[in-house]
């Protein structure tokens, strides 16, 4: 019961889509009403408000962090076993891909993940960070960068990190992720995915 408590709360945490929250506090128009409609970080900064997609992205990326380290921290107290934290990850995530509080309009859930990597594993959350910014400044292409990403966290996660639960959290999190990335990796291949801050694609969020 304790364990399937833990998993509603992270759901409804990642259900909060600092998207949406940050732009009606900004008076800002919701982002899956232009641009690419992804309520987003990558989205959000089309509306030529930096600060606004900063803190989106901020936010996107502790919500998945809290909630893997608040079970990690209460793991022993509550009984949580290591596939209990991976479930809370995988709810996490999917909170923010479909999140009950916004008619279960999502974003793609970079930050997100990338959060919840962090808190299994810094290390695995530090690479798969560098990659994803050495990818997005070199090709100004933040969908290009995430899918990297995506295929390097279970690499990591095999490498560094012996739970076996934790592979497989991590490897249902890089296959959503890649699937919402399906129009992305189109207009990848045919060469028309747009770079960071133009109004066409090549985002994440």
């Amino acid at each position: 019961m304790t364990s399937l408590i833990a998993v509603l709360a992270a759901y409804l945490l990642g259900s909060l889509s600092f998207a949406v929250i940050v732009s009606r506090l900004m008076g800002l128009d919701d982002p899956r009403s232009y641009g690419s409609g992804n309520p987003g970080a990558t989205n959000v900064l089309r509306s030529g408000n930096k600060k606004a997609a900063l803190l989106t992205l901020v936010g996107d990326a502790v919500k998945g962090w809290l909630a893997v380290f608040i079970a990690l921290a209460l793991a022993s107290s509550l009984g949580l076993t290591v596939r209990d934290i991976a479930l809370v990850a995988v709810a996490v995530f999917l909170g923010h891909l479909w999140p009950v509080y916004f008619r279960f309009q999502g974003g793609k859930g970079v930050a997100t993940a990338g959060g919840i990597l962090l808190a299994l594993d810094w290390r695995v959350g530090l690479i798969t960070l560098v990659v994803w910014l050495v990818i997005a400044k070199g090709f100004k292409i933040s969908s290009l960068a995430a899918l990297v990403a995506a295929l390097l966290a279970p690499v990591l996660t095999a490498w560094l990190m012996p739970e076996r639960d934790y592979l497989y959290a991590t490897l249902l999190l890089s296959v959503l992720l890649i699937v919402r990335h399906h129009r992305n990796i189109r207009d990848l291949l045919s060469g028309r995915e747009g770079k960071i801050g133009q109004s066409g694609g090549g985002e994440a969020g």
